[in-house]
């Protein structure tokens, strides 16, 4: 605060004395009553921390506690008075009423964080006034309010002739993403070839932590990894002439990292066989298989699609002396909702439900964990261009709302399609086949990077493209 040049009147004892401004309420103080003016509002500061302290432990409490049970009981009931199919809708009801609640404290805690933060450096910096406390005591206010009102989900009602299905209905909607329509090329972009900075045909992508892009570079039986903002890459993985000896790959079509122990898993397609190499030393972890996709749940079980059988078997890492457990298919080529037709690339998520590309059936298929059949997710209306089909769907992830993105092959786009909608929605691409930054050439395998970033290994385009989230 700037000292004053003349005598003015104190705004506390109206006596003529040099006096100083406070910025906050714009009136002037002596020194004597400019230093009880900062302490009652030091005193204002002490008091909202301690409003902030409360809040934050309202906030654990009903984490703990979610308001929630009554919505649960209703679940169970109806699920009880409900014929066998209609348990697995049970099931996902109450996981939305979950990820809605998460979603809600979580939007409250950024909220909070975020103050937080504030306050910190204000009461750290020492500089604070009036509009200071009055931003932060409305912001407090706004936000409790938003947690008074957190029994925001409700069940709505839908009447059919056989049951009253229900579905959740939260007044705290999902934020679905969005990413820019031009993709920035993260790897290649030099043309079809085999130097270090150029791929051929890359199918299979999986982006680690450090946004390092590990690449199934197919017609050069290769694994490649390409570091952030490199402007080549280093092969990790064969590069060593097409061939089935071991440290030969043959048109490897997918790759994941092992988080535990950063081994490389790889689809080693044309060998009929998945190879892990740890610190350069190779083991086959299953063989006599027609292998494409490639997928590792949360507990380290190892899934692979077989493109010829038309099923996903699944091992428990580091017992590859068996055949695995079949999750999907498995019952010969078909288009019924116990079988698949070549099945590709596949997804697993949280709750071990595998979902498959089912490539010649022009869909995408869920298997929930232990169940004998799958259930349509996402085209399944045969082949076309319209949004309620897929032409040749090839990779396939989930995010943590459980939308499902798609690479539709033929149509030159990655889709999105929300569980049980008719139809999705195009996400990047659909702007015909072709290189420029907003189209795509056969779209193959996809990955997100922790930012949501979204990465496409544009097949015939012969690079690896990233399309950045849109905050």
């Amino acid at each position: 605060m700037a000292m004053a040049n003349n005598k003015t009147q104190c705004f506390k004892c109206n006596k003529d004395k040099i006096t100083y401004p406070c910025e906050g309420c714009s009136q002037r103080f002596c020194l004597i009553h400019l230093t009880e003016h900062q302490q009652i509002l030091n005193d204002e500061l002490n008091h909202l921390i301690n409003d902030y302290d409360q809040f934050k432990q309202r906030i654990n409490e009903q984490k703990q506690n979610p308001q929630n049970a009554s919505l649960i009981e209703q679940i169970n009931q109806w699920e009880k008075n409900s014929i066998e199919i209609i348990q697995q809708k049970a099931q996902e009801s109450r996981e939305t009423v979950i990820k809605c609640t998460q979603t809600f404290f979580n939007d409250i805690e950024k909220k909070f964080n975020d103050l937080s933060e504030q306050i910190n450096e204000i009461h750290a910096e020492n500089e604070f006034n009036e509009i200071n406390l009055n931003y932060l005591r409305n912001q407090l206010i706004e936000i409790t309010q938003e947690l008074n009102n957190s029994s925001n989900i409700s069940i709505e009602r839908h009447s059919q002739s056989f049951i009253n299905e229900i579905s959740i209905i939260s007044s705290k909607k999902p934020t679905f993403n969005k990413w820019k329509q031009n993709a920035i090329t993260v790897a290649d972009g030099n043309g079809h070839g085999q130097e270090l900075n150029q791929l051929s045909v890359p199918f299979g992508i999986f982006i680690d932590r450090k946004k390092y892009i590990f690449i199934a570079d197919f017609n050069n039986h290769r694994i490649i990894e390409w570091k952030y903002n490199a402007k080549e890459g280093q092969i990790i993985a064969g590069g060593n002439g097409k061939g089935n000896r071991m440290g030969q790959l043959n048109l490897p079509t997918n790759v994941i990292i092992d988080q535990q122990n950063h081994s490389i898993i790889i689809a080693d397609y044309g060998n009929r066989r998945v190879v892990q190499w740890l610190n350069q030393t190779q083991q086959i972890l299953a063989e006599n298989i027609d292998c494409w996709g490639l997928a590792m749940d949360k507990n380290g079980f190892l899934y692979v699609s077989d493109y010829k059988k038309n099923e996903v078997r699944r091992w428990k890492m580091g017992e590859y002396n068996n055949e695995g457990i079949v999750v999907a298919g498995g019952n010969g080529k078909g288009n019924e909702l116990n079988q698949l037709n070549s099945p590709g690339f596949i997804f697993v998520d949280e709750d071990q439900s595998v979902y498959v590309s089912d490539r010649d059936n022009y869909r995408v298929m869920k298997w929930r964990k232990d169940t004998k059949e799958g259930k349509i997710v996402a085209g399944g209306n045969g082949e076309g261009r319209s949004l309620n089909q897929l032409f040749y769907p090839q990779g396939v992830i989930v995010d943590d709302l459980g939308q499902i993105y798609v690479a539709d092959g033929e149509n030159y786009r990655v889709m999105r399609w929300c569980e049980g909608k008719e139809e999705g929605e195009i996400v990047v691409g659909g702007n015909g086949s072709g290189n420029q930054s907003d189209q795509l050439n056969g779209p193959m395998g996809l990955s997100f990077d922790d930012e949501g970033n979204l990465y496409v290994a544009d097949l015939w385009n012969n690079r690896i493209e990233k399309f950045e989230i849109i905050l």
